[in-house]
């Protein structure tokens, strides 16, 4: 497989600890839940897993209710920074609709601790790495813009949800074009990209 193509056989996708606690602190919040959405709506739609971590979910709060995680995903609490636990490792190493994908795409926040370590330890095994950086952030600009970077440069692949969505499909005949076209008839809330990742370059 050439490396950077989205096959939606070979994909799961990794949802980061987007909890109540970090709706005030987190930089755009809001549309980063949006477009989190319309990645996690279409994963529903392609049958593709979903692993969700919530990050000391006792003092930081579960999940927000406005992402649509009830289909095909697992849920995961844990206190280490990275999404790659033991429980999720066993997950990928038993569960049949996990062992042979090979493809991570991953968002949420915080870009620079959470994600940026999950990112890295996806790539150091092996995985092709997409972060969604519409649907990522930080609670500061510096630290997203350093996370960007840093996983760039370890070997990730920076895309958009519009982007992953339509990689997933690929052709305007899928079965699944109709609804697709739903989800990314609006465009994608802003999250202040353009400035972020001119600085990355």
């Amino acid at each position: 497989m050439s490396k950077g193509f989205l096959d939606a056989d070979r994909v799961v996708i990794f949802c980061c600890d987007l909890q109540e606690k970090f709706r005030s602190s987190v930089r755009y919040f809001p549309a980063i839940l949006e477009n989190a959405n319309r990645v996690l709506k279409a994963a529903a739609l392609l049958d593709i897993p979903v692993v969700v971590t919530e990050q000391y979910p006792q003092g930081l709060g579960k999940t927000c209710t406005e992402l649509d995680i009830s289909e095909s995903s697992v849920t995961f609490e844990k206190t280490q920074f990275s999404m790659w636990l033991d429980n999720v490792r066993s997950l990928f190493a038993r569960s049949v609709d996990h062992c042979n994908r090979n493809t991570i795409v991953i968002f949420g926040i915080e870009a620079h601790v959470c994600v940026q370590q999950t990112v890295v330890d996806l790539l150091r095994i092996g995985y092709d790495v997409h972060v969604v950086v519409d649907a990522t952030s930080s609670r500061t600009d510096t630290d997203r813009i350093l996370a960007f970077q840093r996983m760039r440069q370890s070997g990730a692949y920076l895309t958009s949800s519009e982007s992953v969505i339509l990689g997933l499909i690929r052709d305007a005949a899928h079965p699944k074009f109709k609804e697709i076209r739903q989800l990314i008839k609006a465009e994608a809330e802003d999250t202040n990209l353009a400035q972020s990742l001119s600085l990355t370059m």
